[in-house]
């Protein structure tokens, strides 16, 4: 039994490989079967986000190389490229690495919320695609509670800090007075609501929410007071934004380079502030190139996330702390487990031979066989059967030069050489 976290993140790949290696929702169920059917991998979650893509697994033994190349080819990715920004992490470390990632110390922006959330959609999904089983399972429940007690028992996600935070703050370095910009979102999702919410805050009081469905964006254009749009109607609205956040999970950008001219020409030149949480993006990256425009992706958002961060770097080491005693904890549950199946397995054999010996004694009574002949009979018998095995195997294990385990068998069975009898 070996258990793997596998993949890529923003510390290791680009934006550009990280949109290529970017799982849809659509894709989650299918790829997850096709995972554990044409790879050595019984139990199976996929995590992934703007940040990062990553496979949770249980195996037999660790066949990482199976798993990479998979995830190369269902991405269309060479196997060298993958694995220059890929990262393995196996049984504690993985188990670490999971309870790391849920707590939010491996984020861009370190303790951010959303994670969590995240990773139990990613575990629902994979619930959904029957590629969870007991022992990931578990894996998942004690990463859940993990984090749960880092939020709870440290400072690491006080101060909001998240993406959308420093979007929002960033923003403000732009625009002196927010309050009287005008907003786009694009997407209704969690991210957009944070950002929503943080807008809202800094007194915008004009936001504009645009999406796939009406529906969902009415919901979140409600909860702000905004105005919502379809995707399709940006382009009348684009060139009134002075601040466009997009984060969608569409596959294609919503926003090129000739809608954003034209809405520039529109506004005289009036600077646009721009930023592309989405993976793959939502904005074509030529948009950069145009005077008046400041448009920023996730990897362009470090700096501002560095300084929104010092309040929390203190409380990271008793969240670190935390995380290793959570691993260390469902590592030695683990090894309890795989105790109880030995003697689960020890017990019936000892029920097996318990019952044949009784049964020979009952016959012996129904006989008129002597009762304390029966008894002493039942008792050597029962004695030498249990002794039997571990017996030869003892042999067996000396003949083989195996010390260790005789060492073994005396803490076993609890023989201590030079103590006195009672």
């Amino acid at each position: 039994m070996a258990f793997l976290a596998l993949g890529i993140n923003h510390k290791t790949a680009s934006v550009d490989v990280r949109e290529r290696v970017a799982f849809t929702p659509e894709q989650m169920v299918q790829a997850l079967q096709q995972l554990c059917r044409v790879t050595p991998t019984r139990e199976a979650a996929i995590l992934s986000t703007c940040n990062r893509s990553e496979l949770y697994l249980e195996q037999d033994q660790v066949e990482s190389d199976a798993v990479l190349a998979w995830l190369a080819d269902y991405h269309g990715l060479s196997l060298d490229e993958l694995k220059a920004c890929a990262y393995v992490h196996v049984d504690d470390q993985a188990v670490r690495h999971m309870m790391r990632v849920a707590s939010g110390l491996d984020s861009l922006v370190l303790g951010e919320p959303q994670i969590l959330g995240q990773m139990k959609s990613s575990y629902a999904v994979a619930r959904e695609a029957g590629s969870i089983g007991p022992l990931l399972g578990r894996l998942f429940q004690a990463t859940f509670s993990t984090a749960k007690t880092v939020r709870t028992d440290t400072a690491i996600g006080e101060n909001p800090v998240s993406v959308a935070f420093a979007a929002v703050s960033l923003a403000r370095q732009i625009f002196s007075d927010l309050q009287r910009s005008r907003a786009l979102l694009i997407g209704a999702g969690e991210t957009i609501t944070l950002v929503a919410r943080h807008l809202h805050e800094q007194g915008v009081k004009k936001i504009v929410v645009a999406n796939r469905t009406l529906e969902r964006a009415s919901a979140l254009a409600a909860e702000f007071g905004a105005q919502a749009i379809l995707l399709a109607d940006i382009p009348d609205e684009l060139h009134n934004s002075d601040i466009v956040i997009s984060s969608t999970a569409s596959q294609l950008p919503i926003l090129g380079k000739g809608a954003v001219e034209q809405a520039l020409k529109k506004r005289k030149h009036k600077p646009m502030f721009m930023v592309d949480i989405a993976v793959p993006r939502d904005i074509e990256p030529q948009v950069g190139d145009l005077d008046d425009v400041y448009l920023y992706s996730v990897d362009d958002l470090h700096e501002v996330v560095a300084e929104n961060l010092k309040s929390r770097q203190g409380a990271a080491q008793a969240a670190e702390e935390l995380v290793a005693t959570g691993t260390e904890d469902f590592m030695l549950r683990l090894r309890e487990l795989a105790a109880v199946d030995v003697l689960k397995a020890y017990r019936q054999s000892a029920e097996r031979l318990r019952d044949e010996e009784l049964a020979k004694a009952q016959r012996l009574l129904a006989n008129g066989g002597n009762p304390e002949d029966v008894l002493a009979q039942l008792a050597r018998g029962l004695t030498n059967k249990l002794l039997h095995a571990p017996s030869v195997q003892l042999k067996k294990l000396s003949a083989e030069g195996r010390v260790e385990a005789l060492s073994m068998a005396q803490d076993l069975f609890a023989l201590h050489e030079g103590t006195e009898k009672p």
